[in-house]
C-alpha cells in the first residue's frame, strides 16, 4: 500500500515493504530514497566475498550466494569506501571477524576527512559511532564497516561542512537512533553537497549520528519496487536478509 503525507516541509510517499520500509522523500528541494530497519527484529549483513573468496562485488552476486542457503536480499547498498581491489579501506568486520583494522589516524579525501566513524552490528541493534569512540568502546560486532566523513555527530553536522560548497554527488549514508533500534538508510537521487546530505539525517530523519557511505558510486537494491542498480563492481555491501517463501 502507498501513502502520501508530509512533514517538515518536504513530502513523503512510503511503501512498507515487511523487513523494510522506503520511503521517497523531498528535502530542501532534494530528491532522497529513505529505508528504515528495524535492528531488532531484522537480519542485517555486510558482504564482501563469497565462500570461494572470489568478490561478490554486485547485489546479483549477494543475492545468488544467498540462494544456497534459502534466503535472498530485501535492501542493499554499497557500504563504505575501498581499493581497486575492493578491498575496505578501513575497519571491516564479517561474522565476527576482523578483515581490516582501524584506521584512526587522517589522510586524503572524504575518508580521512576526520571524524570519521564505524558503522557497527551487534545482536538486536546497530550504531554508527565516531571512529575514536568506537576504538574507546572496542563494541563486538558482528559486523562492522569503517567509511568517511561522519554526517552527523551527537546531532551536530560534520565541523568541516561547508554551507555553500559546490561539490554536488550522488551520496549515500546511515544512521542510527540513540538506542540503536532504527536504522536509517538514505540515497541521494540529485547530486548533494555534504551540508545538505548531513541535514537530511539531522533534521528530517532524526539520527543523531549518520556516516556517509560513499558517493558517485552510490547504488542501491530494493526488491519490493523492483530496483537494482548495476555498475561496476562494489566492495562491501549492506544487506537486510529474509528467508525466501516457498512455493
Amino acid at each position: 500500500m502507498i501513502r502520501a503525507f508530509v512533514t517538515a516541509g518536504a513530502v513523503l510517499w512510503a511503501a512498507q515493504a515487511g523487513a523494510v520500509t522506503c520511503e521517497k522523500v523531498t528535502h530542501d528541494d532534494k530528491r532522497y530514497t529513505v529505508c528504515e530497519v528495524d535492528a531488532a527484529t531484522e537480519d542485517m549483513r555486510l558482504f564482501l566475498n563469497g565462500d570461494d573468496g572470489a568478490l561478490l562485488g554486485h547485489f546479483s552476486s549477494v543475492n545468488e550466494a544467498l540462494a544456497t542457503n534459502g534466503e535472498r536480499l530485501v535492501f542493499a547498498m554499497n557500504a563504505g569506501m575501498y581499493h581497486d581491489d575492493r578491498s575496505p579501506v578501513g575497519h571491516y568486520v564479517e561474522e565476527g571477524q576482523e578483515q581490516m583494522r582501524v584506521i584512526s589516524n587522517p589522510g586524503p579525501g572524504n575518508f580521512g576527512l576526520l571524524p570519521n566513524g564505524v558503522f557497527c552490528i551487534r545482536e538486536g541493534r546497530a550504531d554508527v559511532f565516531e571512529t575514536l569512540d568506537f576504538v574507546d568502546q572496542a563494541p563486538a560486532c558482528r559486523f562492522a564497516t569503517q567509511s568517511g566523513p561522519m554526517l552527523v555527530i551527537d546531532g551536530a553536522l560534520h565541523p568541516r561542512f561547508l554551507e555553500d560548497s559546490t561539490s554536488r554527488y550522488i551520496r549515500n549514508g546511515v544512521g542510527t537512533s540513540a538506542d540503536g533500534t532504527r536504522v536509517v538508510f538514505a540515497i541521494s537521487e540529485d547530486a548533494v553537497t555534504f551540508h545538505e546530505f548531513g541535514r537530511l539525517f539531522r533534521d528530517m530523519l532524526g539520527t543523531p549520528n549518520a556516516l556517509f557511505l560513499d558517493g558517485n558510486i552510490s547504488r542501491m537494491y530494493e526488491r519490493a519496487s523492483n530496483r537494482s542498480d548495476i555498475g561496476f563492481s562494489l566492495g562491501p555491501i549492506v544487506g537486510v536478509v529474509e528467508d525466501t517463501p516457498s512455493n
